[in-house]
């Protein structure tokens, strides 16, 4: 397969675009430059060492060094989950409901040999990992916003007598959508809009177009059924954690 080798000079030109960013966010006063320009560095500096981590990975082929990193991966997407909210799940809670939500098989269909290749586990576990913390972390962000707002109708819900469910429902189902749409809208733009990243690398790197379809439509079915599985567990788990077997609603879990 035939592919364009990139060089540190168009590296440095294209890095070019994100200082043009940064200016205009210091020049419209946005206050997002020095977060854009640490987000920049931090991407920079991970990719290079999964890079040579990934290398080292590929060449001994350990489902125990694999296995490894996948849940180190898993772990990180957690932590990152509650490290967006506004107002974060007190206690160990927080970081087991982003993490445990995540735990889902997603290399089965493509069966490599062997079946623990990390040439074939890692990257597609990442990509669905970024899709679903996306997923989870606007949904927890919708349900918690959503019960702090409207705390006072569903406490006179519940003081009615309607059960936690009941009173829950719509902010519930509110998170469920916010959770779900950036999947769907993007599942509905991909070929007409957008080309996806992974098909997009797969062309570039000399893949038969039909060939990275396939490979692309696997990643959005996995992708969609990962975000809408790791969203209903969060969702719902937290709607759980945020009330308590007198179904009174538990704000005071919330940092």
């Amino acid at each position: 397969m035939n592919y364009v080798q990139l060089e540190y000079t168009d590296l440095a030109l294209a890095s070019l675009l994100v200082l043009a960013n940064a200016g205009l966010s210091l020049v419209l006063n946005l206050g997002l430059a020095r977060r854009m320009l640490l987000a920049t560095l931090r991407m920079v500096v991970q990719l290079s060492l999964v890079g040579l981590v990934l290398k080292s990975l590929f060449a001994v082929a350990s489902p125990w060094l694999t296995g490894l990193v996948a849940v180190t991966m898993i772990l990180f997407a957690g932590r990152e989950i509650m490290a967006r909210q506004e107002r974060r799940f007190d206690g160990l809670w927080s970081y087991s409901l982003g993490t445990g939500s995540m735990l889902f098989a997603l290399t089965g269909p493509v069966r490599p040999d062997p079946w623990f290749d990390p040439r074939y586990a890692l990257p597609l576990l990442g990509m669905i990992l970024g899709n679903t913390m996306t997923g989870i972390s606007l949904g927890l962000h919708t349900l918690t916003t959503g019960l702090v707002r409207d705390r006072a109708g569903v406490e006179a819900q519940l003081a009615l007598g309607h059960s936690r469910n009941e009173a829950f429902r719509p902010i519930v189902q509110a998170a469920l959508t916010s959770a779900l749409m950036p999947i769907v809208n993007s599942m509905a733009a991909t070929g007409l809009v957008s080309l996806p990243g992974m098909m997009t690398g797969q062309i570039l790197a000399g893949v038969d177009p039909a060939e990275a379809v396939k490979y692309q439509i696997l990643i959005m079915f996995l992708i969609a059924g990962g975000t809408s599985l790791g969203a209903v567990v969060a969702v719902l788990g937290g709607a759980w954690r945020l009330s308590d077997q007198r179904h009174r609603l538990r704000l005071d879990r919330l940092k």
